[in-house]
């Protein structure tokens, strides 16, 4: 099978979308697809393109069998409305003019977002090719933009859900990460024989049972702290304006310490709030290489996963839970719907209210005066993973239904 995929985010880029499209591909891979990813060169979220890719237009590479196209892009850092929208607007043209032009017969293309403007481009390459589409839902946009405040209701929103209902409409299929989005979408009048559910999940050899002194806290003097760490994008939807409120209520005790690793729209404000609030037990440690990340998740105590109090969020399923649940380690969630479902079924953690701070650091105490439960809760987070959520037998899931559709011309 010939899979094109085109994906504005690629590692060496962070994030869930970047970490989905490369594992999946190259899983693929492994079982004899020729896959060929079209994405945009490294920018996300700082918007900083590396030097290695700023004279050109594009850029071809070999990724463990995977064939990459790199495309130009107006670089914009993970912040500002119009920016941003010059950033997705940039890519929708380069992925076509320059990748989808260089990138050869297929059989099928995969377009996933978000930003939904990728489907856009995965549409029109699939009607140059006469090929079926897959629209990749990973966020509802534009609801998810709207949902934090980046957009408001009005002429743009109800053009970009036409340009949404249009998508689903022309895909051949619709993959959703989270269950509740093929409930959503039925809702909304999408057929529901159109829409499967592969959700996210954990390469249990990358993310896995790390010593928790691997250098990491000996760098950053943290010793023998209880480390409470937040890692991921610090985006306008995560709310973690709370998790700095809980350092504060709990500057007290000396003994914890909290992390942030990750960069987004939202960090210098996060930042400022800190110093503001003269917190001493507040880290900001910024971008680190992906590689790095399952150490940054093993030093740490416990990780939290927040999002606003938003009923659009009760329909998400981060990706990031299923990452600390493989490394072993306790979990603190405020998101509320299927995300905190999963994680009560796990018994790999404790959920709050989201947007609570007094609920966060109570249950920060709970596992910091009790490390065996801490401990017993990531455990039983790794065998859940290892069980529902395997990136391997994902990949294979995906496989069969994508040899289903080409099946079926």
């Amino acid at each position: 099978m010939r899979i094109l995929f085109i994906s504005q985010y690629f590692p060496p880029e962070m994030g869930a979308p970047a970490a989905r499209t490369y594992e999946l591909a190259r899983r693929w891979v492994q079982m004899g697809a020729e896959v060929t990813v079209v994405t945009a060169v490294p920018n996300h979220p700082t918007g900083v393109v590396p030097p290695a890719y700023r004279n050109g237009r594009l850029f071809e590479e070999n990724i463990d069998g995977i064939r990459v196209l790199r495309t130009w892009i107006y670089a914009a850092a993970n912040r500002g409305f119009w920016r941003r929208s010059a950033n997705y607007l940039s890519f929708l043209f380069s992925s076509l003019w320059f990748g989808v032009r260089r990138a050869g017969p297929a059989d099928l293309v995969i377009a996933t977002s978000p930003q939904f403007l990728v489907g856009i481009a995965g549409w029109i390459a699939s009607r140059m090719r006469g090929v079926p589409f897959v629209f990749e839902v990973r966020d509802l946009w534009p609801d998810s933009i709207a949902a934090v405040g980046a957009l408001r209701e009005g002429i743009l929103l109800q053009f970009l859900r036409r340009i949404e209902m249009m998508l689903y409409r022309e895909a051949t299929l619709v993959v959703g990460v989270a269950y509740s989005t093929k409930t959503e979408l039925v809702r909304r009048g999408v057929d529901p024989g159109k829409v499967v559910i592969i959700p996210n999940g954990a390469d249990s050899q990358v993310f896995r049972e790390l010593e928790k002194y691997n250098g990491i806290r000996e760098n950053l003097g943290l010793g023998r702290k209880f480390v409470v760490s937040y890692v991921g994008t610090h985006g306008m939807a995560h709310g973690l304006e709370t998790v700095l409120e809980s350092a504060d209520r709990l500057r007290s005790n000396e003994d914890i310490q909290f992390l942030f690793v990750g960069d987004g729209a939202r960090r210098e404000q996060l930042e400022r709030l800190a110093a503001e609030k003269r917190l001493p037990n507040v880290r900001f440690v910024g971008v680190q290489p992906r590689e790095r990340i399952p150490s940054y998740i093993a030093t740490s105590d416990v990780s939290v996963v927040p999002l606003r109090r938003q009923p659009l969020f009760e329909k998400v399923l981060p990706s990031k839970i299923f990452e600390i649940m493989g490394c072993a380690r306790p979990l603190i969630l405020g998101v509320e719907g299927e995300a905190r479902a999963a994680v009560q079924d796990a018994q790999a953690g404790l959920c709050v209210r989201p947007e609570d701070p007094d609920a966060l650091s109570q249950a920060i105490l709970q596992l910091y005066h009790n490390p065996e439960r801490a401990d017993r809760m990531g455990q039983n987070g790794r065998e859940y993973v290892r069980r529902n959520f395997c990136r391997d037998k994902l990949a294979q899931r995906y496989m069969d239904v994508l040899s289903e559709v080409v099946g079926h011309l």
